[in-house]
């Protein structure tokens, strides 16, 4: 089958990437534990999770800079593993960059086509097509001006976008992305979100990109990923993810802020976001099922758009409320009390497993 045409101009192929069983271990450390995962082809592919959860070396696995022990990995049921580092139709953008700092911008962009007529000088491209294409890249990433400077010359909004054009300039079937957004400015940030959405539509690649911002994998992916302890503990459309967390970790893992959790006296776990609670004013009677919270307010943390509420319960446990401009304004001191409609509360088993009905 041909693959479509991008805005970029030529086709490019979206693989669908297929984890089977996947483990890595470092001496007695497991770092992915028997990890089955199917990114599809032509997504964008948030991964996320605590620190150490195993993100990072999933993403070094895709790009063949490390090898599983067990398991395999394969990019439209071919096995990755059989191809060498080189010949991997895999781009990776580091979280530092890593621009080769002895060379131009326009040296940069071009290396990884350079490298291929370098190590096939009949069929690779030639340095007329390698302008060509550099100049194409200089233009969809706004580097026109800059070809001539060296990375030392860029700001970190300049070296990300130097980054990129070096990775996108192979058209490659997959694209990697190791926290993209980390070096940058709160001010750069939201830019570069949108950049790296229009890169991922105009290309039509299959894109992953690990990060530790959930706001940025939640507005960004098509697919989530969470992980903890080497393993998926929930893989999903984000406001599925979001909405459905399916244990405990995921449900106060995702989201910001984290839910409210809460054990039952049947040894389980209640749950509720802190934007699903409604204050109750003053005496007024509950319509409806749901659970009734009571606390009083300790600390109050203003965010511009309103205000988020951390009070302490009357057995001891904190919970979180939040507050949009307009609502009756809470203060430290002041007793709340609170609804929360039965299809916003969620239910989790001993275990941590969800409880769904």
């Amino acid at each position: 089958m041909t693959s479509p045409p991008t805005r970029l101009g030529v086709p490019v192929h979206a693989a669908t990437i297929q984890l089977a069983g996947i483990s890595r271990r470092f001496g007695s450390t497991t770092a992915l534990d028997s990890v089955d995962l199917t990114i599809p082809a032509g997504s964008l592919t948030a991964i996320v999770g605590p620190s150490g959860c195993g993100k990072s070396t999933l993403l070094r696995l895709l790009a063949g800079l490390d090898r599983p022990d067990g398991g395999s990995l394969t990019a439209d049921g071919d096995d990755l593993s059989a191809h060498p580092l080189g010949t991997r139709d895999v781009a990776m953008v580091f979280q530092d960059y890593a621009l080769f700092p002895h060379m131009t911008v326009d040296r940069n962009i071009s290396f990884g086509l350079r490298l291929a007529r370098r190590r096939d000088r009949r069929n690779g491209p030639d340095s007329r097509c390698i302008s060509a294409e550099v100049q194409r890249m200089a233009e969809l990433f706004g580097l026109e001006e800059l070809l001539g400077r060296r990375p030392d010359q860029l700001s970190g909004g300049q070296k990300q976008r130097v980054a990129l054009a070096r990775a996108v300039i192979r058209r490659p079937s997959l694209l990697l992305l190791d926290e993209p957004l980390s070096a940058l400015d709160v001010a750069l940030r939201a830019s570069a979100r949108a950049e790296i959405l229009r890169l991922h539509r105009d290309l039509g690649t299959t894109l992953v990109l690990v990060t530790h911002d959930q706001q940025e994998a939640l507005s960004m992916a098509t697919d989530l990923v969470v992980m903890n302890q080497g393993r998926i503990a929930q893989a999903g459309p984000p406001d599925k993810v979001y909405r459905r967390p399916a244990t405990r970790f995921v449900a106060g893992f995702v989201g910001s802020p984290a839910m409210n959790l809460a054990p039952t006296a049947a040894g389980g776990i209640i749950g509720w976001r802190p934007q699903d609670a409604q204050l109750i004013e003053g005496d007024r009677a509950v319509a409806g099922d749901g659970q009734v919270v009571d606390g009083v307010v300790d600390v109050c943390e203003f965010t511009g758009s309103g205000q988020d509420v951390v009070c302490r319960g009357t057995t001891g446990e904190t919970f979180t409320l939040v507050q949009r401009e307009g609502d009756r304004w809470l203060c430290p001191g002041h007793t709340v009390r609170a609804f929360v409609p039965a299809p916003a509360v969620h239910r989790f088993a001993p275990d941590g497993s969800r409880i769904d009905g």
